[in-house]
């Protein structure tokens, strides 16, 4: 028997549009970690990430089975809520979209590895569900708000886009003005993108087993099993750390806390204090 479809509230909810464009930073997704500015702990503590996270689909980002319970055609009541022609909601888990943006601005890879056998209805839902805008394209960015990083930038002199003279009397951009891996960085299009378009690892999503996922996955990305984190619900998949993926076993969805639990299961995997 299918489980039924989660009425949980940890599903994916943002503020509407008509609030600030900051509404989807630290304050609203990371509260779990107001001791250390919003940041978690374990991207800032200057030990190793996995190259690669993968991730299974129903019941890890979303709280539902794929091939059961959405009903075609899909359309989308916003980019974060997808209605069928039964008129039934669906959603990402609530910290999946801002999870997906925070792992790959930290340079993880990321991948889908799925046993549903409607590929091209999930590939369909990854690309309706977008994640959200306006959000910092650093890790570094997460630590405050834009408006607290544009005063802190005017501040210390050194803002967003202001330019600066080297010894030769060349003028040059500061990092402020980057988007990337600079201490503060940009910030997303307000626009946000398709979900579909941060999985730089693929997508393989058929029946068959997740060792014949892993090789795929393997062969296309060239990161060996042991960099490679993999989050499932399911306890058989498990066979997966035979070939020496490290797997976190989750109850109801992708959160912060087995996030959390999944980097340190690897660490200790790897022999990482």
């Amino acid at each position: 028997m299918p489980r039924k479809l989660s009425k949980s509230r940890n599903v994916y909810a943002p503020a509407s549009s008509s609030s600030s464009s900051s509404s989807h930073s630290t304050t609203n997704l990371l509260t779990p970690y107001p001791q250390n500015d919003g940041l978690p702990p374990f991207l800032t503590d200057g030990l190793p990430l996995p190259s690669l996270v993968v991730l299974d689909l129903d019941y890890t980002l979303w709280p539902f089975y794929s091939d059961c319970h959405p009903w075609p055609p899909l359309r989308a009541l916003s980019g974060s809520v997808l209605s069928d022609r039964n008129g039934e909601n669906f959603s990402f888990y609530k910290h999946v979209p801002i999870i997906l943006h925070l792992l790959q601005v930290a340079g993880v890879k990321l991948a889908v590895a799925s046993k549903s056998p409607v590929g091209d209805l999930c590939r369909e839902m990854l690309k309706l569900l977008r994640i959200p805008g306006g959000l910092p394209t650093s890790v570094e960015g997460f630590r405050r708000s834009p408006a607290t990083k544009g005063a802190a930038g005017a501040a210390d002199g050194k803002g967003d886009g202001e330019e600066e003279e080297d010894s030769s009397g060349k003028k040059t951009k500061t990092k402020g003005s980057g988007s990337g891996s600079g201490s503060g960085g940009g910030l997303t299009n307000e626009k946000g993108r398709k979900t579909i378009e941060l999985f730089d690892g693929g997508l393989e999503i058929y029946e068959g087993t997740k060792l014949r996922h892993f090789e795929v996955i393997q062969k296309r990305t060239g990161i060996p099993y042991e960099e490679m984190l993999f989050f499932d619900d399911e306890r058989p998949n498990l066979e997966v750390e035979r070939v020496g993926v490290t797997m976190q076993l989750i109850k109801d969805g992708l959160d912060w806390e087995e996030l959390e639990k999944g980097i340190q299961k690897w660490r200790a995997n790897r022999g990482i204090a």
